[in-house]
């Protein structure tokens, strides 16, 4: 089966950075850089996630993400401090396919409903951040994971599900940039309860990594660490795998 394999950028000042566990920014560079050479390595999609501007409360960088969508030749989808129709209308039409919300979804949830009939579900994905609490249950988190919610992992996805979204981007706080691998249960957990696409993020080290996703019901698996350092020493280097691997390793 053909999944989709989507890099993921991380916005922070206005540089690419990379995280781990969410904390322990590295700076990488210029996004645009980025964006410039996946272009040529032909990436399904691209995830764009400004971190600061809903911690920051302030609406997204609209001249950024022009610059950004301007160079790139792929779809992809914009995240952080939406918090209206018409910023989404706004992003869109800079050339972005898809909007993901995340702090909204807590906030004001009629705005999934609104975008979907706007827009179509198809562009609006819903970002669920979690986190394993005391008891080995998925917990949902916001603010950059800093913040628990009352909600379980399958209750507030079917919630979003129901709401109107058409894909959840699940980001497993505790994996983000180990290497460890996705947490396949976690996936297989999500992807039994709902009827929508989802997203694995957190974790991948491998292209085995993606195929487990994938085996585990992801319908698509999105990477940072592994697309942008070169191990063991970190090296910020940008890096896709071919088609040729793609699919002797994962579509297979």
């Amino acid at each position: 089966m053909r999944i989709r394999v989507i890099p993921s950028l991380l916005i922070h000042k206005g540089g690419l950075i990379k995280s781990v566990q969410f904390k322990n920014y590295k700076y990488l560079g210029d996004p645009i850089n980025a964006v410039k050479i996946f272009n040529e390595k032909e990436v399904d999609e691209i995830v764009v996630l400004d971190i600061d501007a809903s911690r920051e409360n302030r609406p997204p960088n609209f001249d950024a993400i022009a610059e950004i969508a301007s160079e790139a030749f792929m779809p992809m989808a914009y995240g952080g401090g939406i918090t209206t129709l018409e910023e989404i209308k706004k992003i869109l039409h800079s050339g972005f396919e898809k909007v993901i919300l995340n702090k909204s979804l807590h906030s004001n949830l009629n705005l999934v409903t609104q975008a979907a009939n706007l827009v179509g579900s198809q562009s609006v994905v819903a970002s669920i951040d979690v986190k394993k609490g005391f008891f080995g249950k998925y917990k949902v988190h916001t603010d950059n994971g800093k913040n628990s919610t009352k909600f379980s992992l399958v209750e507030f996805a079917k919630i979003v599900e129901q709401a109107g979204a058409g894909e959840i981007l699940i980001n497993n706080i505790d994996a983000d940039g180990t290497y460890k691998g996705y947490d396949t249960s976690l996936i297989q957990e999500i992807a039994s309860a709902v009827n929508i696409p989802v997203v694995a993020m957190g974790g991948a080290g491998s292209l085995e990594d993606f195929y487990s996703a994938k085996q585990a019901g992801a319908s698509a698996v999105a990477a940072g660490s592994m697309f942008v350092f070169q191990r063991p020493h970190q090296a910020v280097l940008i890096s896709y795998p071919t088609q040729k691997e793609l699919k002797e390793k994962v579509f297979k």
